[in-house]
Formats: structure tokens, C-alpha cells, sequence
């Protein structure tokens, strides 16, 4: 059972930037794998969606700029499947503002959800399995992507309070990603496999910078252990974030048919 929708109180924050409650849906009665957040939690999410919707778009520029080193490196033709994390976050701010502005959107809701829950598990799973190599990062700067990934996650499971799921949009978000999990592991079309780097692989050498960023020369080298180990954690996150969301699909449509 959903526990009972309780929010603390936000009256003091104008009605533009905080939706009144009962613009909100209704939780349903869903199992709690499927929607494993508190009520209160999902609601805070959603009548904060302004500032929610900002923040992902800071997050993907932020993103965007992270992965400029890479990008060097990589053919132009694939540029759209290397920043996975910047392009998640894009995907759940225009699911969020498209449900915000009463619109349709079924796909965009679907591939946010994929985005979210595969990149927000996978990056910290990386992060631990390579810990020792992620040396290099700051502490602060270590923490920030472990957490904000951790809160993509978290931003999946809102997804489920206005989305439907159904088969077609997930489709669309399986045939993406899929594709996506081709390219960066067992299929690279241009060059080498283009998932995010991991600390065992190898860049030849700098040859500039751009926005304090690196600019990179020189093939990639993926070390066979680390690519395995990367792939894994991938192909996992791709599997469960399917099942989830045709179970939130087949969830819904059973809680409606009983009521």
C-alpha cells in the first residue's frame, strides 16, 4: 500500500514556483518496487517542478562540459550517443515540464525514465568498481557525481506518478538505449566502443583545451577487464530499468481495473 499524501507545507512559495497540490495525481496503489518512494517525497518532486525542471538543465550544460574531453576524441557522426548522462537529464527536464504544461509525451517520459535509472545506478556503480582509479577526482568533485547520479534515480521513480508506460513508448526508450548499449560496448560503428571513460583506459595526449577542458589526440585503449566490467554493470541497469517499466505498466493497469 501507498502511504497517505503528506507535504509539508510550501504556501509561502509563489504559485509559479510551486504547483498547488491538488494540480498533482493521485498516487495509485502500486507494489513498491515499481514506486519504492515515500508519497510526500513524489509530491515535493512535482510541486517544485519549475525548479526540478531548472536543475536538470544545469545539470545536463554541467554535463555537457564534462564530457568535452571525450567528445574530442570521438567521431562527430556518434557525438549524440557519447554524453549519456547530460542527455538523461535532458530527457527528464522536458518530461518534467511537458507534463507540467498539461501536454502529451509518452516516449519522452519513457526515455527519461530509461536515462535516469540506467545512468543514475551505473555511474556509481562505476565510481566504487574503479574507486581506486577515480583517485584522480577531488573528493567534493567525487562525492557531486555520486550523488547527483544517485538523484537521477531517485527522479526516475517520480516519472511513474504521471506516465503511463505503455508499450510503444517503452519501445522507443528500449530501442535507444539498446542501440546506445551496442555502440558503447559490443557494436562501435566509427572507432572504438564509445561508452563513458573508465580509469583503466587510455588516451593518447592533449593537444589543447577548451572551457578548462582537455582536448584529447590518440586511440583509445580499452583494457578487456574493465570494458567487461563496465558492460556488465550496463547491460544490467538496461535489463532492470524494462522490467520495471512494464511492470509499472501492467501495475496500473490491474490498480484500475480493481477499482
Amino acid at each position: 500500500m501507498r502511504s497517505g499524501r503528506l507535504v509539508a507545507p510550501m504556501s509561502a512559495l509563489p504559485a509559479w514556483l510551486c504547483r498547488p497540490r491538488d494540480t498533482l495525481p493521485d498516487p495509485e496503489d502500486l507494489p513498491w518496487y515499481v514506486a519504492p518512494l515515500p508519497t510526500r517525497l513524489e509530491d515535493v518532486g512535482l510541486r517544485l517542478v519549475w525548479p526540478v525542471v531548472l536543475a536538470n538543465v544545469l545539470g545536463t550544460l554541467f554535463g555537457f562540459w564534462y564530457y568535452v574531453p571525450q567528445l574530442s576524441v570521438e567521431p562527430t557522426a556518434l557525438w549524440v550517443f557519447v554524453p549519456d548522462s547530460p542527455v538523461a537529464t535532458l530527457f527528464v527536464a522536458c518530461s518534467l515540464a511537458l507534463w507540467a504544461r498539461g501536454r502529451g509525451g509518452e516516449w519522452v517520459h519513457a526515455l527519461a525514465f530509461y536515462g535516469c535509472l540506467i545512468l543514475g545506478l551505473w555511474t556509481p556503480y562505476v565510481l566504487l568498481v574503479f574507486r581506486e582509479g577515480f583517485s584522480y577526482l577531488p573528493l567534493p568533485m567525487y562525492a557531486f557525481l555520486c550523488c547527483s547520479h544517485l538523484a537521477m534515480a531517485v527522479e526516475a521513480f517520480v516519472i511513474q506518478r504521471y506516465a503511463e508506460f505503455p508499450v510503444r513508448a517503452v519501445s522507443i526508450a528500449l530501442a535507444w538505449y539498446g542501440c546506445n548499449l551496442l555502440l558503447d560496448y559490443f557494436v562501435p560503428v566509427l572507432g572504438t566502443p564509445h561508452h563513458t571513460f573508465v580509469p583503466p583506459e587510455s588516451v593518447g595526449y592533449a593537444v589543447g583545451s577548451f572551457l578548462g577542458q582537455s582536448l584529447l589526440s590518440g586511440p583509445v585503449v580499452h583494457p578487456p577487464d574493465a570494458h567487461a566490467l563496465a558492460a556488465a554493470g550496463a547491460v544490467t541497469v538496461t535489463l532492470l530499468a524494462t522490467f520495471l517499466a512494464l511492470s509499472t505498466r501492467v501495475a496500473k493497469l490491474r490498480a484500475r481495473r480493481a477499482d
